[in-house]
């Protein structure tokens, strides 16, 4: 079926599914964007709908991505970040600086250009995007160098992702609790204190929405992508995605922007729509062909949280930093603003929650730019 409202109703139809199967147990781990992919792939691959490009497929990338990527940024208010406290933030930028060796020592020790392809710098760049920040900057990458109409590089990268995402998780929870029984740091406070639900209403999914902010926000988000289309054509060394990702962060500094409703729920919807057409672009039966490229990217991940790790814990244990704080810095890194809330929640730590969803934020913050500055200096070796 061809029909762009049919192949619409699917797409819809398989977030749903997939949020609805991201709750049972067996599954939860996985998450709705990993579903979302894998059930549009196999939908895709027996027919069901195209996998090759469509009008709305091409629409979902020019015009709905951007748009979803722009509005998620809208939660970005850079002014909270004198509430993190120099430590948290000192520690979160040792840990991008370990990202950043940790990317271009993986891609070097396992031969990108050979193992990866021709795609392998932009792969770098979204390594080092969602490993700063989170995985907004990985899609905001991929888009920029066109890395999601490569189905199976970027299905095996999201795997591998994932997998690894969810590992460190567990890592950061153990590790400051080993930490401490082995060389024990005093725990000092956070000098601001959590603001009673101040991060989880950030970070909560459901949202109240209203027409007014709806129209708000489709206005700002239509607008910017109209704008930055215009300036990219003006000035041509100036990539489209960055233009509209500074737009989304200097709106964001204005409070009334920032405290739109709904613009994490546009976005995570947008954003899983943008998945599911990434899963109908998917061979599957060239994935499982090639199934050595998922092993090749699931090694260049773990060396390259490794050395972020290594740098960032032993820079924190020279200069005697609080375990708990290195951890933090770490998983908002690696998994961005909501992993590292729960990891200060998990190590009871009430303090550090609402510097841990700040850090977070400034990673969405900075993860693009610094993504596509790695992506464009191994282009050009």
């Amino acid at each position: 079926m061809t029909d762009s409202l049919f192949i619409l109703f699917v797409l819809c139809l398989n977030v749903a599914i997939c949020e609805w199967l991201s709750t049972k147990p067996f599954l939860r781990h996985l998450g709705t964007a990993l579903l979302v992919i894998i059930l549009t792939a196999i939908e895709a691959n027996f027919g069901l709908i195209p996998t090759t490009d469509t009008p709305l497929y091409d629409g979902i990338f020019s015009y709905l991505a951007p748009f979803s990527l722009f509005v998620l940024l809208l939660n970005v208010n850079l002014k909270d970040l004198r509430l993190v406290g120099l430590p948290m933030l000192t520690m979160f930028l040792v840990g991008a600086v370990g990202t950043i060796t940790g990317v271009v020592a993986s891609m070097w020790l396992f031969a990108g250009p050979e193992t990866v392809g021709t795609l392998y710098y932009a792969l770098a760049g979204m390594f080092t995007g969602t490993y700063i920040g989170g995985s907004i900057n990985f899609h905001t990458v991929a888009l920029h160098y066109q890395v999601a109409k490569a189905g199976t590089l970027f299905t095996a990268a999201t795997a591998a992702d994932n997998i690894l995402t969810a590992v460190w998780m567990v890592a950061t929870l153990a590790l400051p609790q080993y930490l401490q029984r082995v060389r024990p740091r005093r725990h000092v406070p956070s000098t601001f204190t959590s603001i009673p639900g101040a991060a989880q209403k950030q970070y909560n999914d459901t949202e109240d929405l209203n027409p007014r902010d709806l129209g708000v926000l489709l206005a700002l988000g239509v607008g910017a992508i109209f704008l930055s289309q215009r300036l990219a054509a003006l000035v041509s060394a100036i990539p489209f995605v960055l233009i509209l990702t500074t737009l989304a962060l200097v709106l964001a500094q204005f409070r009334w922007v920032n405290k739109l409703r709904g613009s994490r729920l546009l976005g995570l919807f947008g954003v899983y729509l943008f998945l599911a057409v990434i899963g109908a672009y998917c061979d599957i039966a060239a994935l499982l062909r090639d199934g050595q490229l998922a092993g090749v990217l699931f090694g260049m991940i773990c060396l390259l949280v490794s050395i972020h790790a290594l740098i960032l814990f032993g820079i924190g244990a020279l200069f005697r930093q609080d375990w708990d704080v290195l951890g933090i810095a770490s998983q908002a890194n690696i998994g961005g603003a909501t992993s590292a809330l729960a990891l200060a929640r998990s190590l009871q730590r009430p303090d550090l929650q609402l510097p841990a969803v700040l850090v977070g934020s400034l990673g969405n913050a900075i993860g693009s730019y610094l993504g596509i500055a790695v992506a464009e200096v191994l282009k050009s070796w």
